[in-house]
């Protein structure tokens, strides 16, 4: 049903696209038709290289912040004194805007992949963290002490307690987060690199005047957002099929 929506809404949006651009009939605007014939044309060379590299940024932030966040998470929230004691860092840390710290992550790590990643991941890895902590906590004492009580090990209780109690939650936070890390990608890429979507549009599009190619490269970026969007759902049918009853 989803694909269908997904599908449906992609028709609605082709089609007032169309139309705004018969009425506003401006070079800076063009129709739909002549932005899918440069995708199609460009998506295999050039805009094809950008997409890789911008995907390769995000996915390796995501399986970064997972794999830091979780087993953070599952410990503060399984353990009352951490808790207490790194809760007040967390308040703290997690409402300021990750993105103004850029500049600075630039210097560190330089122009490449790491800053691009580093920043996203650190966006990530607060929102996980949060949920699965709370997650974790409200777990309750009994239902571990039953699993021990017939010889579980600290493996069975990860596979069998902690990982369905918390994927859920992580899979969760990671849906919400997409649209976050492709804005903060797009923003990351914009300065100081030369490669992925965000310098696409910006610098080899916008700042060439050929709007075409720009609003191809937008699609693209839209099309990477809405793939990793169906990826996480379709792990979330998988890894947590009690939900979807």
């Amino acid at each position: 049903m989803k694909w269908r929506d997904a599908l449906l809404g992609l028709i609605a949006t082709i089609i007032i696209w169309q139309l705004l651009a018969l009425l506003l009939n401006r070079s800076v605007f063009p129709p739909p038709t002549q932005v899918l014939v440069v995708f199609f044309q460009t998506i295999g060379g050039e805009l094809g290289r950008h997409f890789l590299v911008s995907a390769w940024r995000v996915i390796a932030a995501v399986v970064l912040s997972v794999a830091l966040a979780v087993p953070v998470g599952l410990g503060l929230g399984q353990t009352p004194l951490l808790n207490r004691l790194f809760s007040p860092l967390i308040y703290i840390a997690h409402p300021i805007p990750k993105i103004v710290f850029l500049p600075i992550i630039l210097i560190l790590f330089g122009a490449g992949d790491a800053s691009k990643i580093f920043i996203i991941g650190i966006i990530l890895f607060f929102q996980i963290l949060v949920v699965v902590r709370d997650e974790a906590a409200e777990l309750r004492p009994e239902l571990i002490m039953s699993v021990r009580s017939i010889g579980a090990g600290r493996r069975a209780l990860f596979r069998f307690v902690y990982f369905p109690a918390t994927i859920p939650a992580v899979l969760t936070a990671l849906r919400i987060s997409v649209g976050t890390a492709i804005a903060v990608l797009f923003f990351a890429e914009s300065f100081a690199t030369t490669s992925g979507l965000g310098y696409y549009i910006l610098v080899e599009s916008w700042g060439a005047l050929r709007y075409a190619q720009m609003y191809a490269g937008v699609l693209a970026m839209s099309l990477l957002g809405l793939i990793l969007y169906f990826v996480i759902d379709t792990l979330d049918k998988r890894l947590a099929p009690w939900r979807q009853n």
